[in-house]
C-alpha cells in the first residue's frame, strides 16, 4: 500500500478542484500508512510534499486573498498553514532519520552528506521548514532555525542542482533573497539556474522570482508572471495550474503592490 500511495502521490492530476477535494483524504490515508512504514522514502517524500503543497495552495494562499476582507480569518488560516508546514517538515525529517540515524544531529553539526535518494525528502524538508519560519517571524526560537533550513537546501542542491525542473534552485534563490544577510546577486544566479533547469516548463520558478527579486520594478514583476502563465499553458499539470492561479492573482493585484 505504501508503494501504491507513493505512486499516487507523484501522479499528475489535471483537475484543480478535484485535487483540492481529494487531497485531504489522500494525505490522511498516506500519513497513516507512513506511520506504519516510517522509513519508506517514496511515501515520505509524497506525504511531505503533499502537506507542503496543500498548505501553500489551499490554506496560505486563501489567507492572502482574504486578508483585505477579514484579517482575523486570514490570521487563522496562516496559523493553520504554519501547522501544516511543520507537519510536512516533521514527516520528511522522520523519514530521513529512519533511513539515516543521526540525520538531524549531523545537519546541526555541519557534518551531513546526502545520498542521492534523499534529495527529494531534503527538498521538501527544507521548503516546508522555510515556509513555516516565514509564518512564525514573531517566534525567535523558530526563526533561529533558518540557517539549518538553508543548509539542508544547499546540501540537496549540491547533490542534485536540477531537482524538480528548477524547484530546488528556485528555493535556494528564495532563501538567498529573503534571509537576513542574504546575497541578492547569488539569489539571482540561483534563479537563472532554475529557469535553465525548468526550460519553460515550471511556472513556479517565474512566480518565485517575481515575488523575491522585483521590489519596485513592476515591469519585471509582470514580465515574470506572464512567463509563468505561458509555462502553465505549455504544461498544464497540477503544479503549474496552482502557479497559474497565483500568477494571475498577483497580476490582478499589482496596483496594490506598486
Amino acid at each position: 500500500m505504501a508503494d501504491e500511495l507513493a505512486v499516487q502521490g507523484q501522479a499528475q492530476e489535471d483537475d484543480l478542484l478535484l485535487a483540492r477535494e481529494a487531497s485531504a483524504f489522500y494525505l490522511k490515508l498516506s500519513e497513516s500508512v507512513l506511520r506504519q512504514s516510517p522509513g519508506h522514502v517514496a511515501l515520505g517524500e509524497a506525504v511531505a510534499g503533499g502537506f507542503t503543497q496543500y498548505a501553500f495552495a489551499f490554506v496560505a494562499f486563501d489567507a492572502e486573498r482574504l486578508e483585505a476582507q477579514d484579517a482575523k480569518a486570514a490570521l487563522r488560516l496562516r496559523q493553520r498553514a504554519a501547522r501544516l508546514y511543520w507537519r510536512a517538515h516533521q514527516h520528511a525529517m522522520t523519514t530521513l532519520e529512519q533511513r539515516r540515524p543521526g540525520f538531524a544531529k549531523d545537519l546541526t553539526a555541519g557534518t551531513l552528506r546526502l545520498d542521492g535518494d534523499q534529495v527529494g525528502l531534503a527538498y521538501w524538508a527544507a521548503a516546508s521548514w522555510g515556509a513555516f519560519i516565514s509564518l512564525s517571524k514573531d517566534q525567535a526560537d523558530v526563526v533561529a532555525d533558518l540557517p539549518l533550513a538553508v543548509r539542508l537546501a544547499r546540501l540537496a542542491w549540491e547533490r542534485q542542482p536540477g531537482y524538480g525542473d528548477g524547484a530546488l534552485a528556485s528555493l535556494m534563490g528564495t532563501f538567498g533573497a529573503s534571509r537576513p544577510g542574504g546575497n541578492r546577486r547569488e539569489a539571482e544566479q540561483f534563479f537563472d539556474q532554475a529557469e535553465t533547469f525548468g526550460a519553460g516548463r515550471n511556472a513556479g520558478v517565474y512566480v518565485s522570482r517575481a515575488e523575491a527579486l522585483t521590489d519596485g520594478d513592476r515591469k519585471a514583476f509582470e514580465r515574470l508572471l506572464h512567463q509563468a502563465l505561458e509555462a502553465s499553458a505549455a504544461r498544464p499539470d497540477l503544479g503549474n495550474q496552482l502557479m497559474r492561479e497565483r500568477a494571475q492573482w498577483l497580476l490582478d493585484s499589482a496596483d496594490d503592490r506598486f
